[in-house]
């Protein structure tokens, strides 16, 4: 079957014809009707304020949380802080006031009211927020951390910024426009032939029998595969040339549409088990991955996809 690859050469889409089930692609659909017009927006007032957050509400606790300040969600592995509420809501207030008319989707605030989702299907611009990816790190005074946020529109991720505060590092990247990091271009880059593929999958404290299974494909020749920490950092390694791909068996928006779009700014490329785009709004199949380069996350996606 041909299928069409989106990959990023030289600041511009490329469209290749390729043979391959299942194939990489572009993460997210095409729009119905023109995307937002960012020229109007200032880019650089959302790195702003992504600092500001990160400066006033996040890194004045690393290291400083008393237990009070922890709570369980979901279980002894899913932890949120003070630090994750107060800096989603720091963000929400100031990027809808960036951004007049636009809708937050947090990660916190789902949480309260999955009917926040909705908005992902709506026209008007979304802020796709988490804003502290790695809380479990965060909560134990391990620096890889990240706060992530996107601005997609009608389910295209148009622009997102990857903080990890504790590190120094600021990850911008613009639909079509590349990436780059603490201002220097980002080039994902292509492995070494014969290279042993270092891929970082879902964790396994994350995970059921039924993933476990389908990730164990990964344990093959030629993959060292390794649980992942922070998926936004993860997707900086692979932007960075410092990892080749990614294997993840969950969807939730505010980790993923960050990432995704700074590997393909990066020249890297993505896919769903179907060979699929994966899309913001949910309902993909899984697992997906993102690769420094197409052939890369083919060889992923039909591990993966045999497993099935």
């Amino acid at each position: 079957m041909i299928e069409a690859l989106r990959t990023q050469e030289a600041g511009e889409t490329a469209i290749t014809p390729i043979a391959a089930t299942p194939s990489a692609a572009t993460p997210g659909p095409a729009p119905d009707g023109p995307s937002l017009d960012l020229s109007a927006l200032d880019l650089a007032a959302v790195e702003a304020l992504v600092r500001r957050a990160a400066a006033d509400e996040i890194m004045p606790r690393f290291r400083q949380l008393a237990a009070e300040d922890i709570v369980e969600k979901n279980g002894p592995h899913d932890l949120v802080t003070v630090a994750d509420r107060l800096a989603e809501e720091h963000l929400t207030v100031s990027l809808t006031a960036l951004l007049p008319g636009s809708r937050v989707v947090g990660e916190e605030a789902v949480h309260a009211d999955p009917g926040v989702l909705d908005a992902l299907h709506g026209d008007a611009p979304v802020w796709i927020v988490d804003p502290v990816d790695g809380t479990r790190q965060f909560v134990h005074g391990d620096p890889g951390f990240c706060t992530l946020v996107a601005l997609a529109h009608r389910g295209e991720v148009l622009a997102s910024w990857t903080y990890a505060p504790a590190l120094g590092l600021m990850a911008v990247a613009r639909r079509g426009a590349g990436a780059r990091l603490n201002g220097v271009p980002l080039q994902a880059g292509s492995p070494s032939a014969g290279a042993v593929l270092d891929v970082a999958t879902s964790h396994y404290d994350f995970t059921d029998d039924e993933q476990k299974r389908v990730l164990a494909t990964l344990e093959t020749g030629g993959i060292a595969p390794r649980p992942c920490g922070s998926a936004g950092l993860e997707y900086l390694h692979i932007a960075r040339g410092e990892i080749d791909a990614t294997a993840f068996s969950w969807e939730n928006a505010w980790d993923h549409a960050a990432g995704l779009l700074l590997v393909h700014e990066a020249g890297g490329a993505s896919g769903t088990v179907a060979g699929q785009p994966f899309r913001i709004e949910g309902g993909n199949a899984l697992p997906f991955t993102a690769a420094r380069d197409a052939e890369t996350a083919r060889r992923i996606l039909g591990l993966l996809a045999a497993a099935n």
